[in-house]
């Protein structure tokens, strides 16, 4: 029974803490035994924002949550780090990657002036990716972009970092001309140019196809 005198957040760590000390099953899993619950967790929290109920997002989010959790649970029995690493890290991140809303921090590691204004999401956006690169150091276009991403979503953050490197990316022919490969390529550079996501327009477009049965 929860406690309602104990705060949400550190009540569920301690309940983790407990469930992979105590638990048979949650005791033998591992960060690469979790993935497949991580990557079912992941979609079923894709399809509640797209597709269902607040009720059944929030639903979704405390089952990703969870993930998060046990990770974090495991790392630290395994004395590598804990949750509030896992904060720490992310909140560093976000202020070193927002110098537009976090005035002491600069962006590209200045020296503490007075912070970057941003006019508009675009802004924000070459923001973002201006301040990831310096920390990445990238020295290939893929570097850093998972490889195990869906086609469409990976191709379109390649195509992002090839216009960024000034690289023109391969485009299908007229007509309908190239392969089925080329001119997939071709409607994802015309999503990315549309500031669209591919993957979600073709979800959107087969749900609208299946109720039309």
């Amino acid at each position: 029974m929860t406690d309602p005198g104990a705060e949400p957040l550190l009540e569920f760590r301690e309940v983790m803490r407990r469930l992979r000390a105590e638990c048979p099953w949650k005791q033998q899993q591992t960060h690469r035994s979790l993935v497949r619950y991580l990557v079912e967790e992941l979609h079923e929290t894709v399809d509640a924002i797209e597709t269902g109920t607040p009720d059944d997002l929030r639903e979704e989010l405390g089952d990703l949550l969870l993930q998060v959790y046990f990770h974090a649970a495991i790392a630290e029995q395994d004395g590598l780090f804990d949750l509030d690493d896992v904060a720490d890290g992310i909140v560093a991140k976000m202020r070193r990657r927002n110098p537009h809303v976090f005035g002491d921090v600069t962006l590209g590691g200045g020296d503490g002036g007075a912070g970057v204004s941003a006019a508009s999401a675009a802004d924000v956006n070459e923001l973002w990716e201006s301040v990831k690169a310096t920390e990445k150091r990238r020295d290939e276009i893929t570097d850093g972009i998972a490889p195990t991403l869906p086609a469409l979503l990976y191709a379109d953050k390649v195509l992002d970092r090839l216009a960024r490197a000034g690289r023109a990316a391969p485009t299908a022919g007229s007509g309908g001309d190239g392969s089925i490969g080329e001119r997939l390529l071709a409607l994802v550079a015309e999503a990315h140019d549309a500031g669209v996501d591919p993957e979600q327009e073709l979800r959107d477009a087969v749900r609208v196809l299946l109720a039309q049965d």
